[in-house]
């Protein structure tokens, strides 16, 4: 035995590995359950009145962060897990070649297994320009990836009820089918950076590694994604709630109501530019959301609210600027933003 071999760590066997996400999964829900009681027991220890706005606000907080907290890192290590069946090469090669309707589905589909955030805008769209995916199957892709991604939809789940969460999936899904073959449609190619569009003239190999990967690896993957996901985000989920609890415990909700409810026909367009403009991501917007909802806000406007804030953010619309031209980035605002209008002005009329 070499001096190599013998300075090697030892491989912790798998069912231990088994074991001890097991363990993770049933504390995580003792815990989980128990986050009402010690939040109100937290804020009965400070010298304010529970049922004062200050109170209010002090006990959404103290409950919304170690929820919203928990949540992502189960959500985000489950996905990290599911996410190392779905490498960037391995999405490519499952667009390539698809014609436009077909390519569409399947892009906005891979979006929400595939969490993707506009900071990988730039690497994946000449990526997949690279191998020949259609453009409008790739703006399917890069709407539906930010926006209707499994923080999104667990989170709404978590926090306003499976029945948001189910007709965000949805209609974000509709958004990025409807919104990149529409875009497919104009031929729009030309309009793309001229170095970007060299590479679409050309041919690319795709390199798939083929990673015969152990349910443990797997786990670590899912691990790393904590690590790497968490640590960037947490800044904006605390900033998100903390916004979040100063609409729950001081704005009355007869004033949220005339600004972002049903009558108020200009709230829907006057959510979607507000959104825009802000920078946050899913897990730090949807403690807003569910303020906002408490409050008696319209569910359409929040819905395009949310959807603005995530799919036509400005710093997305920087890092798409170094690949698109000015004019197709204005038919992708146009066209994604004509969208999210229409499921907000729908759900208002219906709900």
């Amino acid at each position: 035995m070499t001096t190599e071999t013998q300075h090697l760590p030892e491989r912790r066997p798998d069912w231990l590995w088994h074991a001890g996400v097991a363990a993770f999964v049933v504390g995580w829900w003792l815990i989980y359950r128990q986050l009402i009681p010690f939040s109100e027991w937290l804020t009965s220890l400070l010298p304010v009145d529970r049922h004062s706005h200050a109170g209010e606000a002090i006990a959404f907080f103290l409950y919304d962060t170690p929820k919203v907290m928990m949540l992502l890192t189960l959500i985000v290590f489950a996905m990290g897990v599911v996410r190392s069946f779905f490498s960037p090469e391995k999405t490519r090669a499952l667009l390539s070649g698809k014609r436009e309707g077909v390519g569409n589905v399947m892009a906005a589909a891979l979006g929400i297994v595939t969490p993707f955030c506009s900071c990988s805008a730039v690497p994946l769209f000449i990526g997949f320009v690279s191998a020949g995916v259609p453009l409008g199957v790739t703006f399917s892709f890069l709407v539906a990836a930010p926006m209707v991604n499994e923080v999104a939809v667990f989170l709404l789940w978590g926090l306003v009820g499976w029945q948001v969460a189910a007709i965000y999936l949805v209609f974000g899904l509709m958004v990025a089918i409807v919104a990149g073959w529409m875009i497919g449609r104009f031929h729009l190619e030309g309009w793309l950076q001229d170095w970007v569009r060299d590479i679409h003239a050309g041919t690319a190999d795709l390199d798939i590694p083929d990673k015969n990967l152990s349910m443990p690896d797997r786990y670590r993957m899912g691990i790393e994604a904590v690590r790497e996901i968490v640590g960037k985000v947490w800044v904006w989920i605390i900033l998100g709630i903390s916004l979040g609890a100063l609409i729950h415990g001081y704005v009355p909700e007869d004033l949220m109501a005339r600004i972002m409810g049903v009558d108020a026909w200009w709230s829907v367009p006057a959510a979607v530019v507000i959104g825009i403009p802000m920078y946050t991501n899913a897990a730090g917007v949807i403690p807003i959301v569910e303020a906002l909802l408490a409050k008696g806000a319209a569910l359409g406007t929040v819905l395009a609210f949310m959807m603005s804030v995530i799919a036509l953010s400005l710093p997305e619309m920087l890092i798409l600027r170094q690949v698109l031209t000015l004019r197709l980035i204005a038919v992708f605002v146009g066209v994604v933003g004509s969208g999210i209008l229409a499921v907000g002005f729908l759900f208002n009329a219906i709900f």
